[in-house]
């Protein structure tokens, strides 16, 4: 069976790890989007680069005479969903959306739900405020004329320098972290508000963990609305769906 997979998550990387063991039964393409400057691949055939929208994808999977598509995206990639619930309906090829849940607050707890990076840009004030921002690289433009913050930005790769926030420092860092090590890191930068999206998932869970023992806040930035598909929350289940498809 011929497979495209979407997507440089943890879900995904598990997903590689399983199909990597199942080489006879499925021809697998991975499809990275290229914004990690040193992704780690797994041993598949790996594409990295847009496909030029809806058309291009559904013409890919035509030409490549794919027969299942799954969407390991990050979930705030709504864009590539969206494109690859467009192209596998047109192309009428199935699709699998392996999305994990969102993180949900539990006692202790003090966040500002916002939903989008311009609400939490602005849910931040104008006092000066000591603040974590783990949103990624890309989403940073909001925050440019945010207020006089003291700005600490936690990313994988450097950012464009143009999109930083006066005085922004950098922590170039990969997950998962542990709630020992965020706990030191708010306490020694004298963190008040974390500014981070609702990924979900346990790699950089931690960090809400910390804030709730130390009382901080965090505006937590909602999941965008994305185009319906079936979707399961993990890997394990992403592969029971394939088997099915298989047998």
């Amino acid at each position: 069976m011929r497979v495209l997979v979407l997507g440089g998550t943890t879900e995904a990387r598990q997903l590689y790890a399983a199909l990597e063991q199942c080489v006879d039964r499925f021809k697998v393409t991975v499809s990275l989007a290229g914004a990690t400057r040193a992704p780690v691949l797994p041993r598949l055939d790996v594409r990295i680069g847009g496909f030029g929208g809806v058309d291009g994808l559904r013409d890919w999977l035509l030409t490549h005479r794919i027969e299942a598509v799954i969407d390991a995206t990050h979930p705030f990639a709504v864009q590539m969903s969206n494109h690859a619930v467009a192209a596998c309906t047109q192309a009428h090829v199935r699709l699998l959306r392996v999305q994990r849940p969102g993180w949900k607050p539990v006692a202790g707890d003090r966040w500002t739900c916002v939903p989008d990076m311009q609400a939490a840009a602005d849910a931040l004030g104008s006092t000066p405020r000591r603040v974590l921002l783990t949103v990624g690289r890309k989403d940073l433009l909001p925050f440019h004329h945010a207020g006089p913050h003291d700005w600490l930005l936690r990313c994988v790769d450097a950012p464009d320098p143009t999109l930083l926030p006066a005085g922004t420092r950098l922590l170039l860092a990969r997950g998962p972290f542990d709630e020992a090590g965020e706990e030191a890191l708010l306490c020694r930068e004298r963190i008040d508000v974390i500014v981070t999206k609702n990924s979900g998932g346990t790699a950089t869970q931690a960090k809400l963990a910390a804030a709730r023992r130390l009382g901080l806040g965090v505006i937590m930035v909602e999941r965008p609305p994305v185009a319906q598909a079936k979707t399961v929350a993990d890997a394990t289940a992403a592969m029971m769906w394939l088997e099915s498809l298989s047998e």
